[in-house]
């Protein structure tokens, strides 16, 4: 049986066994991964496992690897992502809403598509129960119509895509404000590389790549084209 004192054992195993070695240092990020419930996010077969090293499928059977993203992955992107408390943000690939509810605590508010319907609208219900007000969650393809659905609330202080891609679409980079970052995970299995781009100017954009990862892919998203930054 599961003891209120054991899940935050289990928490505070997570954050400082998983995350700070990670290289996630932000006292923001590290008060918040102790404040917003990760278990109330993480599907209900898989709730005992919600504190553990691993993705958790977000469907049964799985579908185009709609999952949870390990716990130091989502830490790491949101801080990387360097979120101000008057930013508006875009995150594409809701899935459970726990990287959203991270997020909303930090910035103004946030727009998070969901391919997926069933999962939009879990997403929903655990953010309202949660308690966060500042994220709407739409479920919409990203990627149709150019970007469509993107663009509608655009432009963006920070956008985050919540999974894989070959690499970043430039529509994309257009939906950035002035100072604009966007995080994503781009790459093919086996090396993917957390992929950090700022807005410098209208058409300047600098790219980082701080560190290895792998994750699934986001539906829809085109495959390589001659684009480089």
């Amino acid at each position: 049986m599961t003891t209120a004192t054991s899940l935050e054992q289990a928490r505070f195993n997570m954050i400082e066994q998983q995350i700070r070695p990670w290289e996630v240092l932000d006292g923001r990020v590290l008060e918040l991964l102790g404040q917003v419930r990760r278990e109330d996010f993480a599907p209900a077969a898989h709730r005992a496992l919600a504190f553990t090293d691993m993705e958790l499928p977000l469907t049964q059977p799985v579908v185009d690897g709609q999952c949870m993203l390990a716990p130091r992955v989502q830490a790491r992107l949101v801080q990387d992502l360097a979120l101000q408390p008057t930013d508006k943000v875009l995150e594409i690939g809701t899935g459970s809403g726990y990287t959203a509810a991270l997020m909303a605590s930090l910035a103004q508010r946030v727009l998070s598509l969901e391919i997926e319907p069933a999962l939009a609208s879990q997403a929903r219900t655990r953010l309202m129960q949660a308690g966060v007000t500042n994220v709407e969650v739409r479920q919409a393809d990203a990627c149709a119509n150019d970007f469509a659905a993107c663009r509608a609330g655009g432009p963006y202080d920070a956008i985050l895509l919540a999974g894989s891609v070959a690499e970043v679409p430039p529509a994309l980079l257009g939906l950035l404000a002035p100072g604009g970052r966007l995080a994503a995970i781009t790459g093919s299995e086996p090396m993917m590389r957390a992929t950090f781009i700022t807005r410098a100017g209208d058409a300047d954009f600098r790219s980082a790549q701080p560190w290895d990862t792998v994750a699934p892919r986001l539906r829809n998203f085109p495959e390589p084209s001659r684009f480089r930054f």
